[in-house]
């Protein structure tokens, strides 16, 4: 069908999602708290068979709160949390929309260098993190000294059983945590008796969360999150999945990540649905848990799904508990989408892998494709009150149907701006003439007639790397630091596994030095400033590297030359 002069032809394809819903002008705790007093019994999280109903959930969250309010968090305040997808990450963020404090979420493994940007940036003196990471945050040195180190361990929601066989395999190795007066320990400090803390008096429309992304620039910035945004996009991807109550989610997705956190934890709890906690990606670990857990619903990142494709133990189980699986994040390429359904059926399920659009500046997902469709190349269509058109880029222009250019999206999923940066967001939410914010995404596409959206390439400069951003611009940084080089440019070439590599091109000073041994020695000094997937994989070593016309290097052409030589037959 064909629906040239409807505003939102995509509207013809919903099926039986309702084109508007309902947001509660309420905080994400309030939601929470009332969910737990509709289905209090039912089961909010399961981690490694340790679970929390929806009423054990709240209370877990209320003495986080009453424990954090303790140390003089207020409301307004931040709290930088470093967790993986595990209890403690969940209750804290939670805890602090009770008292209107405001989480910073970040990646557990983040360098010293990067913890010290993230404090600065966010202005937080409390920190959640692992036991494991505290070498990496008593060596930084931000500008407002830490008050409290908050330190969980991968252990405390284990059974004994399973806590034992943790130790021996990974706890025994962490270094024991000196004495350290900022230093609590989680079980202990949640355990001890604290006054009670009262609900923040707060809107909808206050900050509920700040989470890092690249924008437009490729240069990492916080994106402030309302209760609202958080609240609308949850209920908007429950609608969209059929979450409801006694379904599941595996939360493979980490939730600094909006991807992990609004999706596969938040969605959940905005449905009473469960939400599976799984702390670290590897696919054997998932392959499990999908045969033990059976959830309802799949989300994650294209080479999740080739690993799982590729796991001979998930071929003989039944995939009947499945309803769907939503790709993100990177592009999902065909074979994949086709390997895994065929896996998928062989095992007597008929759930489809479909691909979904979304960014951090709007929680994360904002468009997929309808349970029972399927469009070649396309991201989906919208979800519910959220608007999408292509806009000639640098412009409010909307362009005909089928044309390239930058995709715009309005809706109540869109960010606040970004931290501190009001020129910047000033620069992708603009109020066009139909009198609505607009968020721009850079990113390129184009609609069909019906309503369907198809991504072909980002604006920005910014690398996918199994499903996380990398910023160019931070490891050319890091690379300029080292002395030998002179000058760097890191780009995104196609992998096979990952989707895209990073690689640097570097000019050394020394030309004669050039080999092995200093490209190894440029990986290695990387990984003491960088997480792991932003380091280079590949360098290559140039005499002088490609400029424009206005003299900046040329990466598209460095690109471009490596896929070539690629490709050229030996």
């Amino acid at each position: 069908m064909r629906i040239m002069n409807c505003p939102a032809p995509w509207l013809h394809f919903y099926g039986q999602v309702p084109a508007h819903l309902d947001y509660p002008e309420c905080t994400l705790y309030q939601m929470l708290a009332a969910m737990a007093r509709r289905a209090p019994a039912a089961l909010a999280w399961d981690f490694f068979d340790t679970t929390a109903t929806y009423r054990e959930l709240l209370a877990s969250i209320d003495r986080c709160a009453n424990a954090l309010q303790a140390l003089d968090l207020r409301s307004g305040d931040r709290l930088l949390i470093a967790m993986p997808t595990m209890p403690q990450g969940v209750i804290a963020f939670y805890a602090a929309s009770k008292l209107g404090v405001v989480p910073a979420m970040i990646h557990p493994l983040s360098t010293t260098p990067e913890i010290e940007h993230y404090l600065d940036v966010s202005g937080a003196e409390v920190v959640l993190t692992l036991d494991a990471c505290y070498p990496r945050w008593v060596a930084a040195r931000p500008r407002r000294p830490l008050r409290y180190l908050l330190l969980a361990r991968l252990g405390e929601f284990l059974s004994a059983p399973k806590r034992a066989v943790f130790w021996w395999r990974k706890g025994r190795h962490i270094v024991p945590v000196p004495a350290d007066p900022r230093v609590r320990g989680w079980g202990e400090w949640m355990c001890s008796p604290h006054p009670l803390a009262g609900e923040a008096k707060g809107s909808t429309h206050d900050p509920a969360v700040i989470l890092f992304s690249g924008g437009t620039t490729g240069q990492p910035k916080g994106v402030v999150l309302t209760h609202r945004n958080l609240i609308a996009e949850g209920l908007q991807v429950a609608k969209w999945g059929q979450l409801g109550g006694g379904d599941s989610i595996l939360a493979i997705m980490p939730i600094f990540h909006g991807f992990g956190l609004g999706v596969c934890v938040n969605a959940a709890f905005m449905a009473g649905s469960t939400s599976i906690l799984v702390p670290s990606f590897d696919a054997s670990s998932v392959a499990r848990l999908l045969r033990h857990k059976r959830p309802s619903l799949l989300v994650g990142v294209p080479t999740l799904y080739a690993a799982l494709s590729q796991d001979r133990r998930l071929a003989r189980i039944d995939w009947s508990f499945l309803r769907a699986a939503f790709s993100g994040a990177d592009t999902l390429p065909r074979q994949v989408k086709e390997r895994f359904e065929a896996m998928v059926q062989a095992g007597g399920g008929g759930a489809r892998l479909l691909e979904g659009y979304g960014l951090t500046e709007a929680v994360t997902a904002i468009m997929a494709m309808p349970m029972d469709c399927y469009r070649e190349g396309s991201i989906g269509v919208p979800f519910p009150d959220m608007g999408a058109k292509i806009c000639r880029p640098g412009s409010e222009d909307e362009l005909t149907i089928g044309k390239e250019g930058e995709i715009c999206i309005r809706g109540p999923a869109l960010m606040q701006g970004y931290l501190d940066q009001p020129e910047a967001t000033r620069e992708v939410l603009r109020r066009h003439a139909d009198g609505q914010v607009w968020l721009h995404t850079g990113d390129l596409g184009r609609q069909d007639a019906d309503g369907f959206f198809y991504f072909t390439v980002r604006l920005k400069r910014m690398i996918k790397s199994s499903g996380f951003n990398v910023y160019p611009a931070q490891v050319e940084a890091v690379l300029n630091r080292h002395p030998a080089v002179a000058e760097a440019c890191v780009v995104g070439v196609p992998d096979p596994v990952q989707v895209e590599r990073v690689m640097a091109f570097v000019v050394l000073h020394e030309v004669t030095a050039a080999g092995d041994d200093t490209a190894r020695s440029l990986i290695d000094y990387c990984r003491q400033h960088l997480l792991k997937w932003s380091c280079p994989r590949i360098i290559e070593f140039r005499p002088e590297l490609p400029k424009t016309r206005v003299g900046k290097i040329d990466y598209r052409t460095l690109r471009q030359q490596y896929i070539d030589q690629e490709q050229t037959p030996l």
